[in-house]
């Protein structure tokens, strides 16, 4: 699939208005995911730009951060976003931003707790201007409306958010050995997936009501919402979970296992895949030994049982292991991001997208919305934007006159 700049609008949630005054990653992605669906993004940027436009890699010949352009990673995460400058620093700035919440429907920021209030642009403060206003905050540790937390002052990114969230602790390729970080940015990503879900549910109230609220998410309340299953096994044994390895605590076979070209996944939590799994191994009497039998029993006897299992998979290639397990079993080979290009499932369910990179020598391939609407579709439509690239646009959308404008461009509210 392939887009380009000037792509149609669409998406269940086309109509609505969101200012975007996030950076980094986890802000920036759960904008995206409204832009996804149709929302019209403003990416509102200070003057020179997000700074993590200068964030690589750069394809070659690609615009860089001086020039109003930017690397992949802002690229991947601001598509379907315009981009308006704006010195909120400046009084001017600052009247320029209340103008616009007043026609907005949401507002979204991750600065540090109190940013936005000593700047008098707390939720508070923008409320008043527009009632419907859903105003939501992203910060690691929560916003004190919500319950002041000891560490809200703490500077947080996402392995801060992974190491106290608890999902760091119960993650490592050994049982019971050392914590592992996950490898995509989870505890950005998580928060997003929130904060955005959050918003749509805000946003569905203020069209029934016509009032807004404030939508508060911290980093490490939402990695531990996904850490659920450590809450209620600590709640019920009074012993904290630890690093769990390829494998599952209450499940067998259940993970990770060698072939012979890599490592492949397998996911047998019955006896309804076990039967079928074991008479392809040519091990047919493991169905009826007591000592497997069951879930319960394999998981008593894991050792021997993921021995087992893996005694057979190294003796084939992940191709091999394909064709004799997928479709019945649950299975399939560890993918890295060369399998990922390669294999026809990501294309045929336009997952990879190309998209525009100003200057570039060729497009950038960046991950689609998983989201799938019949009605509505959503998903990637143009680029990122270059900085400030459609701040006369925007400004005069929402009503400023060409007196205005040149008058904030004067006084570098506004570049």
């Amino acid at each position: 699939m392939s887009v380009s700049a000037s792509a149609p609008a669409f998406g269940a949630l086309n109509g609505l208005v969101v200012l975007d005054l996030t950076r980094m990653l986890a802000g920036p992605f759960a904008t995206m995911m409204l832009a996804d669906q149709g929302a019209q993004v403003i990416k509102i940027e200070p003057p020179g730009g997000d700074g993590t436009r200068r964030n690589g890699p750069h394809p070659p010949g690609a615009r860089r951060m001086e020039e109003g352009g930017f690397g992949a990673y802002f690229a991947s995460i601001n598509r379907n976003k315009s981009s308006l400058t704006l010195d909120l620093k400046k009084p001017q700035g600052k009247a320029v931003l209340r103008r616009l919440v007043r026609h907005a429907d949401v507002l979204v920021e991750n600065y540090r707790t109190g940013v936005m209030e000593r700047l008098g642009l707390g939720y508070e403060q923008l409320a008043q201007d527009n009632p419907r206003l859903v105003y939501a905050a992203l910060r690691g540790f929560g916003d004190p409306r919500s319950g002041l937390s000891p560490y809200a002052d703490w500077p947080a990114y996402d392995p801060v958010a992974q190491a106290m969230g608890g999902i760091m602790g119960i993650t490592g390729p050994q049982v019971n050995g050392p914590p592992t970080k996950i490898g995509p940015g989870v505890g950005d990503l998580i928060p997003a997936m929130f904060l955005a879900f959050g918003i749509a549910a805000a946003c569905l109230r203020a069209q029934r009501t016509g009032q807004g609220q404030f939508v508060d998410v911290g980093m490490v309340d939402a990695v531990l919402a996904v850490c659920e299953r450590s809450v209620f096994q600590y709640s019920v044994t009074g012993r904290a979970p630890r690093p769990e390895g390829n494998g599952h605590p209450l499940l067998c076979p259940f993970g990770l296992f060698p072939a012979r070209d890599g490592y492949v996944s397998l996911g047998v939590p019955n006896d309804r895949f076990w039967v079928p799994l074991v008479e392809r191994m040519g091990r047919p009497d493991l169905a009826t030994d007591p000592r497997y039998a069951s879930n319960e029993a394999r998981v008593a006897h894991r050792d021997e049982v993921d021995a087992l299992v893996a005694a057979w998979t190294e003796l084939y290639t992940k191709a091999q292991l394909s064709a004799m397990l997928g479709g019945d079993i649950p299975y399939g080979p560890v993918f890295d991001a060369a399998d990922i290009f390669a294999d026809p499932h990501f294309r045929q369910r336009q997952m990879l997208v190309d998209v525009e990179q100003p200057g570039a020598e060729r497009a950038l391939t960046v991950a689609d919305t998983p989201i799938h609407m019949s009605a509505t579709p959503g998903g990637v439509r143009r680029r990122a934007p270059l900085t400030g690239e459609h701040t006369e646009e925007l400004l005069r959308g929402f009503g400023f006159d060409v007196a205005e404008i040149d008058t904030l461009r004067a006084a570098r509210a506004i570049s």
